[in-house]
């Protein structure tokens, strides 16, 4: 396994992370500078197809990867099943620091979890809602159940389309959660959001390499930049 040791890092936040989910975002991938990106996502649900370009390229990235076969039902490409899920996972599995697992298919994915805690690869779990944001009080949920399956980062995304969705989501920051949250918004408010949102605390900030995967994001090296802009105007703490 090329893993490595991310606990330290999970005490930092603004960590910003460039997706990889097409040919092209791939060739990008490939020739980004060091200190570009802070990590790459491979989401292989989208090479599902034929996996062989990314897995030959997967060696020469020069970045810590997160590993996602997205579930269909939260934003995964090409319909697939857990069994093919499974399948991918495993095939990337000795290339990622960190693997992606949704809050719906922890459970189901226990054997690939536990191999992956065994060689050092944090479990980060997630939740996506693409239609709208949940109450403050729903969302404050989440953090415990993410803990109860012995997440090591919990994801949060969401549509905000209002003010009150960027609020609600912001409160996730406000509760004292005992574990390290990614958050961001969707839409309207999407990249006001991830500004905010990593000046907040939240470890990794999403960004595209090629072309948007979800409405609201940053270009992925523009997003660093941006965030370094806020850290640079921010008094000590």
């Amino acid at each position: 396994m090329l893993s490595r040791n991310l606990s330290s890092e999970f005490d930092q936040f603004n960590h910003v992370v460039g997706t990889i989910h097409s040919d092209g975002s791939l060739q990008r991938a490939l020739r980004l500078r060091p200190n570009a990106v802070d990590f790459l996502e491979i989401r292989v649900d989208h090479f599902a197809a034929d996996p062989r370009p990314l897995l030959r390229a997967v060696p020469k990235l020069k970045f810590p990867l997160i590993l996602t076969a997205r579930h269909p039902a939260e934003g995964g490409a090409n319909s697939l099943n857990l069994a093919r899920r499974r399948e991918l996972m495993m095939e990337f599995l000795p290339f990622a620091s960190v693997l992606d697992a949704e809050l719906r298919t922890v459970e189901k994915l226990g054997s690939i979890l536990a191999m992956a805690r065994g060689h050092g690869i944090k479990i980060l779990v997630s939740a996506h809602y693409f239609h709208s944001t949940p109450s403050a009080s729903q969302l404050a949920l989440l953090p415990a159940r993410a803990k109860a399956v012995n997440a090591d980062i919990l994801k949060v995304a969401a549509l905000t389309s209002t003010a009150t969705d960027l609020a609600a989501l912001f409160s996730l920051f406000t509760q004292k959660p005992k574990l390290p949250l990614s958050v961001m918004g969707m839409g309207a408010f999407g990249k006001i959001s991830r500004l905010l949102f990593a000046r907040a605390g939240s470890v990794f900030n999403y960004g595209y390499l090629d072309k948007p995967n979800a409405s609201g994001q940053w270009e992925a090296t523009l997003l660093k930049a941006r965030i370094a802009e806020i850290e640079a105007g921010s008094p000590p703490e």
